[in-house]
């Protein structure tokens, strides 16, 4: 098991924090902020191809998980 597959992505968070929702209905709202039941949703219905999906998904993990305060810091820069 190669350790770099356990460390987790800087830049991927830090898109969290920076990108927003492209379209629907919370269009414009950064990522890391979407209501955890719009993340539900994409779970159950299926997340979008692409790296927005792997996005929302990587967010919904960590709802799931209880690990949103590792977004925190990157939110102040």
């Amino acid at each position: 098991m190669h350790t770099e597959a356990l460390q987790p992505n800087g830049e991927l968070l830090v898109q969290l924090v920076t990108m927003k929702m492209p379209f629907g209905k919370y269009k414009d709202t950064i990522l890391c902020d979407l209501p955890v039941s719009y993340l539900e949703w994409f779970q159950r219905k299926g997340f979008p191809k692409g790296k927005l999906g792997m996005l929302l998904q990587t967010m919904y993990e960590i709802r799931l998980n209880g690990l949103v305060y590792l977004l925190e810091p990157l939110k102040k820069r």
